[in-house]
């Protein structure tokens, strides 16, 4: 389930262009660094925090108008009822077989669009998480930082077939634990993003709502995980209860969650009016993610609650 790099094609030739001319001006552009994808690369402070220059985020905003269009969006109150379809008849059962299936989407879950890769496309999962502002998402670390930070980075709550119904959102700034800037350590594969409108209004939080989050959670409950496949127009999902794959790591037996996937919140508690839940991992973790029948998430412990108490302060 690692980040899905698209490749360079005619469509997207023009966008990405425009964007690397803009940040190559802007003195952003910065190596590859033997990545294993095109994204351009920023450095962040030994903390593990970046502040994100508003013309690079600007300029991966131009680059996604030609690829999703909006629309006046469902009423948030309906679209969430949409979205604990399911909830209010089962709970959170495990799912039939085990295989992720076609979900409502969810105006507090989207993908992560990276507009340097050739063609503009979505790769990774993220989720609208409550904090103070008002302004978080949470996400896998190595969705966004692989050997610097990732400057070509845009979230759409609630896409889909190509529709942003709650606008194009950029960040103003990202947090990773130190431990995966230096090592990759799966144990801190989770990141948490400030992001900013790209036209309208914001905090993000009052358009679409947010998911609660909980650190030193059981490892073992049932939750409900949702997420876009890297080209996919619509969320897929599961429902399945997580165990301990170590004291560090939690295991999600699924299968049917590939490329795309990453970042995708495992959702505890989910409210049966709302279809918000509880965050309590991210998928991502040992092996970014896992394989085609199980995924992981590190583990919201202490580290957890440091980040996104420092990303929230």
């Amino acid at each position: 389930m690692r980040l899905k790099a698209t490749g360079a094609g005619p469509a997207g030739y023009t966008a990405l262009v425009a964007v690397v001319l803009a940040l190559a001006v802007a003195g952003l552009l910065v190596a590859g660094r033997g990545l294993d994808s095109d994204g351009l690369l920023a450095d962040g402070d030994a903390s593990g925090h970046y502040k994100e220059p508003a013309r690079a985020g600007d300029a991966a905003a131009d680059a996604m108008r030609s690829v999703v269009h909006s629309a006046p969006p469902k009423p948030l109150e309906a679209a969430q009822t949409d979205a604990a379809a399911g909830t209010r008849t089962d709970g959170l059962t495990p799912s039939k077989p085990l295989v992720a299936s076609d979900m409502p989407s969810s105006p507090a879950v989207g993908p992560l669009f990276y507009t340097g890769q050739g063609e503009v496309g979505h790769g990774c999962t993220a989720s609208v998480v409550h904090s103070d502002r008002g302004d978080l998402i949470a996400t896998a670390a190595h969705c966004v930082h692989q050997g610097g930070f990732r400057t070509d980075i845009t979230f759409v709550p609630g896409y889909h077939d190509g529709v942003a119904p709650y606008g194009v959102w950029v960040p103003t700034a990202v947090d990773i634990d130190p431990a995966w800037a230096e090592d990759r350590d799966p144990d801190h594969d989770v990141a948490f993003l400030r992001v900013r409108p790209v036209d309208g209004s914001g905090p993000i939080e009052r358009v679409t709502g947010a998911e609660r989050i909980r650190f030193g959670a059981p490892a073992r409950q049932p939750v409900r995980v949702l997420g876009y496949p890297s080209g996919a127009e619509r969320t897929v999902g599961c429902q399945n209860s997580t165990v301990a794959e170590s004291a560090t790591q939690l295991r999600f037996d699924c299968a049917g969650l590939p490329n795309g996937t990453s970042g995708s919140p495992f959702l505890a508690d989910v409210d049966a009016t709302t279809g918000l839940g509880t965050l309590v991992g991210v998928l991502g973790g040992k092996d970014e993610g896992g394989d085609d029948e199980t995924s992981y998430a590190a583990y919201f412990g202490a580290a957890a609650e440091h980040l996104y108490r420092r990303a929230t302060g």
